[in-house]
């Protein structure tokens, strides 16, 4: 019951906590992607996860984080989006990476089309105390595309082994 409840609810609140915290702040804390890190190796192993598949898992989170932080030092995306990605992609491994970054980056576009138009129009009065509308509204501003890496991975972690393995049955009532 721990076990699935882990499964079904830890991925998801850290990705939202990400996506949450990068609107606010335009930051995504060390700590989120340590916690996806050590989440997954709890997981993993107390779900039974073979070392090969586990090795898997690590090489694609590897793979992204190598790309991300070629993305980072060209200056196309942050520090923190880089590793939430290489986080997500730990718990996603090489079977959905590709369906990942695709969502992902249909978000990220959607994302930074909304953020263009939100920052064409004057920003109304009512709102002008709110500190990070303005951050977000400034057009120096960068896209907060923890958003859509975390949009991206709620669309896809459904379909993945974690939520399959768990069963839905106990929580249902009635």
């Amino acid at each position: 019951m721990i076990l699935d409840l882990l499964r079904l609810l830890l991925f998801p609140m850290l990705m939202a906590f990400a996506a949450c915290s990068d609107l606010l702040t335009m930051t995504i804390s060390n700590r989120v992607s340590l916690l996806l890190i050590a989440g997954f190796l709890v997981l993993a192993l107390a779900s039974g996860m073979g070392l090969t598949e586990i090795g898997l898992h690590v090489a694609a989170g590897a793979t992204v984080l190598a790309i991300a932080f070629t993305c980072f030092a060209l200056g196309w995306i942050g520090g923190g989006d880089a590793k939430v990605a290489a986080a997500t992609a730990l718990w996603l491994g090489f079977d959905f990476l590709t369906p990942y970054l695709a969502t992902a980056a249909v978000f990220g576009g959607v994302l930074t089309m909304l953020l263009l138009a939100f920052r064409h129009f004057p920003l109304p009065y009512m709102f002008s105390g709110q500190q990070w509308l303005l951050r977000l509204h400034h057009p120096e501003s960068g896209v907060p595309y923890g958003i859509a890496l975390a949009a991206g991975a709620l669309m896809i972690y459904p379909e993945t082994p974690w939520i399959k393995a768990v069963d839905l049955g106990r929580f249902i009532v009635g």
